[in-house]
């Protein structure tokens, strides 16, 4: 019995200091759900140009890509928690200047200072919950980061509604979306608040000399017999690779870890998920939502991630990372194709529309939605997560830069038709790309995926040197 509460205790203490690094989530997907509803209103207040248009929203990318740059050092200098605090920090800042601000360069510049947050952020929350997880549940806890992400998108789709009902368009355009960058500061302060009372990564505090408090963290999440282990493996881990340069990645092994963490980061962005939630109202216009109805049906879109993120939940550890991209994938190429010739043949009945991109986002969110947020800082080794989550998150912040930038261009040049088959063809090779070279890690613990890459000369040379004793 005593052992039962025992489990029940490790537990709850996983979850919840999960969770609270997962709370940086909110500040990523509410500035990615809020500059939606302010969008249209920015764009008659400083007549801004579809180019323009894209760098007030994908300016915040800047910031996450400079963000993410540095994110990796600092976190290796001065631990995960603390990276996480001067990330929330950031974005309130941000809010604040971006709500006060005069002219379209102020709010670019506002968003700059955000971005920097969330990409710090957006890099080490998942990287900290990674090295906290037991491996059966490991899948299920890095999640966490994309369900209160969602559900960060979604509360703000409803914040934006709320908000464009409580005044005339006129309001809207001089102060409401005021009101919509203001709220940003909830969240922020919310997962400041929180940080406050979570401990260090036990991984981080074993490579910093901390042996003792990182004993006391892992027999908190596993029980003081398996945190012997888990504290063996890691010292073990850190021990045989010593070497924390960046060139180690570059080496046979790593280079191929490096390259599907790249792969994923980008594909998290470029198969066309953000294109509808930065342009939600805007996109539902084009197909006969007028006025608030834009609104409403981008607050179903956001209902519609919160669930099926939910679902993914539940079937990541179960059915495997590999297979759910794999169907995730598939699925999305044929509803953006579906999507795609809606709008070609110019479809009058916008439900229908609507039905492909619902359709779409539940694709997205049960596969490529949240996996890469989970495999990328498994699959590097301990004494080189952090760094090189950091690396494959600028390629993510980098794809998502461009999203942002270039999605209104594109409408207004080419046209929804060939957007979205755009990305319907990206969606094929992630596809082809995720079946041909991306690995299972399901149920593996991280010393484990790292013997992934380790080349087959120097497995043997290992195996040789065995024998010989």
């Amino acid at each position: 019995m005593g052992e039962n509460n025992s489990h029940k205790h490790s537990l709850l203490f996983i979850v919840l200091i999960s969770c609270a690094a997962g709370l940086g989530g909110l500040l990523y997907g509410y500035d990615t759900a809020v500059i939606s509803g302010a969008i249209g209103f920015l764009k008659k207040l400083y007549n801004l140009s579809p180019a323009m248009q894209g760098f007030v929203i994908s300016s915040i990318m800047v910031g996450g890509v400079l963000g993410v740059g540095f994110s990796g050092f600092l976190g290796d200098a001065i631990g995960r928690r603390k990276v996480l605090m001067l990330a929330a920090a950031l974005f309130a800042i941000s809010a604040v200047i971006s709500s006060i601000s005069t002219s379209a360069f102020m709010l670019i510049f506002a968003r700059i200072v955000g971005g920097l947050g969330i990409g710090m952020a957006s890099a080490l929350s998942v990287t900290y919950i990674t090295e906290c997880a037991p491996p059966s549940i490991r899948g299920r806890l890095s999640s966490l980061y994309q369900l209160f992400t969602i559900l960060g998108i979604s509360i703000t789709f409803f914040v934006n509604l709320g908000i464009v009902n409580m005044g005339s368009e006129t309001w809207r355009v001089s102060t409401g979306w005021r009101y919509m960058l203001a709220c940003g500061t909830v969240p922020a302060i919310v997962f400041l608040i929180t940080l406050f009372f979570v401990p260090e990564s036990p991984r981080f505090l074993v490579k910093s000399g901390n042996i003792k408090k990182a004993a006391a963290v892992l027999t908190k999440i596993n029980g003081a017999e398996i945190a012997k282990q888990e504290l063996d493996s890691i010292s073990k881990s850190l021990a045989t690779e010593n070497d924390s340069s960046l060139g180690q990645l570059l080496q046979p092994g790593l280079r191929r870890a490096l390259l599907i963490g790249i792969f994923l980061a980008i594909f998290n962005q470029a198969i066309g998920m953000n294109s509808i939630t930065y342009y939600g109202p805007e996109i539902f216009q084009m197909i006969g939502f007028k006025n608030n109805s834009s609104f409403l049906a981008t607050s179903v879109i956001g209902v519609v991630e919160v669930f099926s993120t939910i679902l993914a939940m539940f079937l990541i550890d179960k059915l495997g990372r590999k297979k759910l991209m794999e169907i995730g994938s598939a699925a999305m190429a044929v509803f953006m194709l579906l999507i795609g010739t809606s709008f070609y043949i110019k479809l009058s009945n916008g439900f229908v529309i609507l039905i492909f991109i619902i359709c779409f986002v539940v694709s997205f969110c049960i596969s490529m939605g949240p996996i890469p947020w989970i495999m990328i800082p498994e699959i590097f080794p301990n004494h080189l997560r952090a760094r090189a989550t950091g690396i494959a998150t600028i390629f993510l912040w980098g794809a998502n830069w461009a999203i942002g930038q270039f999605t209104p261009m594109l409408l207004n040049g080419i046209g929804g038709a060939y957007t979205f088959w755009i990305f319907c063809g990206i969606n094929v090779i992630c596809f082809l790309v995720v079946t041909t070279k991306v690995p299972e890690t399901k149920n593996k613990s991280l010393e484990e995926i790292e013997k992934f890459w380790i080349p087959k000369s120097k497995q043997n040379a290992k195996g040789s040197s065995v024998g010989a004793k």
